[in-house]
């Protein structure tokens, strides 16, 4: 991505998108039960209140009354059907990360086949947007976390603090491209979970060998533990190489999850908050909830003079319900340069 002189001056930056993430599939409800929903009417409340707290995206995933991680996608056409009814026009972006939650104290946590993963391109009513990992890697989750981010929550059990330090997201290249072609069948843009500039690129050959024919959608995922690591330098790397096209949210996770946003907001890029990425407020001295996230980076942006997107503006920026007939309509329309033309090295850059 180019930055060129003035880039960071707001009037040359598009709104802010902000991505609510406010579930919470890796914590208990009694890890925070003043803010984590439960039944049906509080999951789709929470998304009324990030929507008018600022946020126009919605992560979501489910959770059973039990307050297990719902498997059930019955569940989620159930909250994607109310939220649509509350917010018609907040974007739903459902986690692709549906199965990854122990079903009991003794039982591992585990995702489901890879059939039912599929699945989640027959939800009804259709979302917006699933979130699409890239590549098999492992996600430790706690790798950048401290021991004080888990004091009084479930993450003291070291059998389930172990399970999610040792999870592995299966992403396998056979998986993604059939993944890719249901979602767009059925007019699903596929937002991209990049890791790496690896897994970027095999986004970009999504593209150019066009498996992939829509809007360049993505996040950078930048957790540790075998995502990428929350600096400015890794940043810096990841972007070089994206188009101007592209949207590109950050995402974090513990304490890292404000410093990273405000990298974001500074720099024209898009945000995530919610208490799926951290509970604690900055010094740590009280759990923050999502909306009092999502309300502290919508004050930070005002100063920075950095506008928050509306609905409308979001849908617009991310081009939802865009497809390309063809492969070099998505790669002029994303910002790539052209495929390479018979037996030439190839462009640097887009031709005129």
């Amino acid at each position: 991505m180019n930055f060129l002189d003035g880039h960071l001056f707001p009037e040359n930056q598009p709104p802010l998108i902000i991505t609510a993430a406010p579930y919470a599939p890796g914590w208990l409800p009694s890890d925070f039960p003043e803010d984590i929903p439960v039944t049906m009417a509080e999951q789709i409340q929470k998304a009324v209140d990030c929507y008018n707290a600022g946020a126009t995206v919605l992560h979501l995933h489910v959770r059973e009354l039990d307050g297990k991680g719902s498997k059930r996608l019955s569940m989620f056409n159930e909250l994607i059907a109310g939220v649509r009814k509350a917010v018609p026009v907040m974007i739903i972006q459902v986690g692709g990360s549906i199965s990854f939650a122990p079903e009991g104290e003794r039982e591992a946590a585990k995702w489901l086949s890879d059939d039912t993963r599929h699945m989640l391109a027959d939800l009804d009513p259709v979302p917006d947007q699933v979130t699409v990992t890239v590549n098999t890697s492992q996600m430790n989750v706690t790798d950048h976390a401290e021991d004080a981010d888990f004091v009084g929550t479930s993450r003291e059990n070291m059998r389930l603090f172990n399970t999610y330090k040792d999870m592995i997201v299966p992403a396998n290249p056979l998986w993604v491209e059939e993944h890719v072609r249901r979602l767009s069948a059925k007019g699903i843009q596929s937002a991209f979970q990049c890791y790496n500039t690896n897994s970027f690129e095999s986004v970009e050959r999504l593209v150019r060998r066009g498996f992939y024919k829509g809007p360049l959608v993505m996040n950078w995922v930048a957790i540790g533990g075998g995502m990428d690591t929350p600096n400015i330098y890794s940043l810096g790397n990841f972007m070089r190489g994206v188009p101007d096209g592209a949207v590109v949210t950050l995402e974090s996770n513990v304490r890292n999850v404000l410093p990273v946003n405000m990298m974001a907001i500074a720099t024209g890029l898009h945000v995530r908050s919610g208490t799926e990425d951290v509970i604690w407020n900055q010094r740590r001295t009280a759990r923050q909830s999502s909306v009092a996230q999502i309300e502290q980076l919508v004050r930070i942006a005002q100063e920075f003079g950095r506008d928050i997107a509306t609905a409308q503006q979001a849908r617009e920026i991310c081009k939802i319900g865009v497809f390309y007939d063809s492969v070099e309509e998505s790669l002029a329309a994303n910002g790539f340069a052209p495929n390479r033309n018979g037996a030439t090295q190839g462009f640097l850059r887009k031709t005129q």
